[in-house]
């Protein structure tokens, strides 16, 4: 069994910032690329960020130069680091991770329950 639970949601005026952390936990044995993905109300949940093993990132463009993306191996946990916010960065914020338990040769991607973010004045 494995999971991923997210923390750090909530509301925060324009400008603001919050960071958000997933923690990874169950028979992992290792685990690839970590992501954040975010889902508006009446859109398609899309990319915000990855982040592989080595520590190399990728950002969406609309949140390039706002958000740092970060991990910490030895906890199995991805970090957001959302500077600068604004109204349009509002959405349920998901993370993922693509995972190999200890019982499998194989890789699964799992999503945590996802965090609201509300960016208002």
């Amino acid at each position: 069994q494995v999971q991923l639970v997210e923390s750090g949601g909530g509301l925060v005026q324009p400008g603001g910032s919050l960071r958000l952390s997933c923690a990874a936990s169950g028979n992992i044995f290792r685990i690839n690329l970590m992501g954040w993905y975010r889902q508006a109300p009446g859109k398609q949940r899309e990319l915000v960020a990855t982040i592989t093993s080595g520590g190399s990132t990728n950002y969406a463009d609309s949140v390039k130069g706002r958000f740092t993306i970060s991990r910490d191996n030895a906890q199995n946990t991805v970090y957001l680091q959302m500077n600068s916010l604004k109204p349009e960065d509002t959405a349920v914020y998901y993370c993922n991770a693509d995972i190999r338990r200890l019982i499998t040769v194989s890789w699964n991607t799992y999503w945590g329950q996802g965090t609201q973010v509300t960016v208002s004045s």
